[in-house]
């Protein structure tokens, strides 16, 4: 029943590869920050300053670096949003962080939500498709685009503060950073469990079964957004790619996209027999989707027959670590607290993730997410 290690391996090698040159990009940036301070210190300090005076001072510019890396996320998820906007999609959700801000009817309501390996999200609603095809590599690109711009604009700024060497070097790191995040964004990658934007495109610009299930995706979004379960929606938006066209990384989320539609109708043999041909292909699925489809087949197990070889089998080392990782995901703590209740029978812990459920709840930017969560965690009672 449980998904194979080599083939789950097969299926992360592309997200090692990501996380190695992501890794090489961050020490690039590092390192020529680094340079820029430390040069601002031997031109800024005067000889016989006070002894805490360069190391305030290298502090300071530290922690404007972290600083800049936010400034950049705001203006890539701009990106989105604005090109988005440009080529016919409408806003809908807007996250920095934890910190997310959704439109729902006429309003925008702010709201909580962490996903493991995205520093922002900006997801939108598609235009209507055209011939089978609709408009992605601008929405994807977008923060890219404005990545390189902001490096632009902030290193002539720079430039033009040259007798100012603090000023200067303020400048200089946020177009460091927008350079890097535009190379780690741009250039198509796995970085760890998530494809970044130049991947997307790459896939979406080679399929237009990848752009409608895109745009399928998006719509889903969209309508769990303005209070509607995946259940309640057109069935045609979760059509199942074949093993074939699970090759493409964005047509391969259409699956999982299925699946939870099977989950959240209680239709759990078929959702779980659906897991287990995605989980047994091997070039299918990024590390977070693969997390979610074996985090969904031990709920199915623990409410089925709960046989403890079996959930031994699918509850690995990794993917205790993916339960961590995404320990504030509704889905996640749903298996946890079934786990912990017909497994564990550890009641100290089943109030624990209760309670931590019902905080995840009260910010959750999606209502009806939470509600097909309380009926999967009531039929675990």
């Amino acid at each position: 029943m449980a998904d194979h290690p080599a083939k789950a391996s097969a299926a992360t090698r592309k997200g090692r590869v990501g996380r190695i040159a992501s890794t090489v990009l961050f020490m690039i940036a590092g390192l020529t920050s680094g340079i820029l301070i430390m040069r601002c210190i031997d031109v800024t300090v005067p000889d016989g300053a006070p002894h805490a005076y360069p190391s305030l001072l290298f502090a300071f510019l530290v922690v404007w670096m972290y600083t800049a890396f936010l400034l950049e996320t705001v203006i890539h998820e701009a990106g989105h949003l604005i090109f988005g906007l440009l080529t016919g999609y409408s806003f809908f959700s807007f996250r920095i962080g934890s910190f997310a801000w959704v439109k729902s009817g006429d309003r925008i309501r702010f709201a909580r939500q962490s996903i493991a390996g995205t520093a922002g999200q900006c997801l939108m609603s598609p235009p209507d498709m055209v011939d089978g095809t609709m408009p992605v590599v601008l929405y994807n690109y977008g923060g890219v685009i404005m990545n390189v711009v902001s490096a632009a604009i902030f290193l002539l700024l720079s430039r033009l503060f040259s007798g100012h060497p603090v000023v200067s070097t303020m400048l200089a790191l946020p177009a460091v950073v927008g350079l890097i995040m535009a190379a780690m964004n741009g250039i198509p990658l796995t970085i760890g469990d998530v494809d970044n934007d130049g991947r997307n495109a790459l896939a979406m610009s080679k399929s237009p079964r990848a752009q409608r299930a895109f745009w399928a995706q998006l719509k889903a979004s969209e309508m769990t957004a303005r209070g509607i379960r995946v259940k309640g929606m057109p069935e045609e938006w979760f059509e199942v790619p074949s093993d074939e066209e699970m090759t493409n990384s964005i047509t391969a989320t259409a699956g999982p996209f299925a699946s939870s539609r099977l989950m959240d109708e209680h239709r759990f043999e078929e959702a779980d027999a659906l897991m287990k041909r995605m989980l047994e292909n091997p070039n299918s699925l990024s590390g977070i989707y693969r997390g979610l489809l074996v985090n969904d087949r031990l709920f199915v197990e623990l409410i089925g027959e709960n046989r403890s070889d079996v959930l031994a089998e699918m509850r690995t080392p990794e993917q205790e670590k993916f339960a961590v990782v995404m320990r504030e995901y509704p889905s996640v703590i749903r298996t946890e607290y079934a786990y912990a209740l017909l497994h564990e029978h550890d009641a100290k812990k089943v109030e624990e993730l209760s309670r931590r459920f019902e905080k995840v709840a009260a910010s959750h930017p999606y209502p009806s997410d939470i509600e097909s969560e309380r009926e999967l965690m009531a039929l675990a009672d």
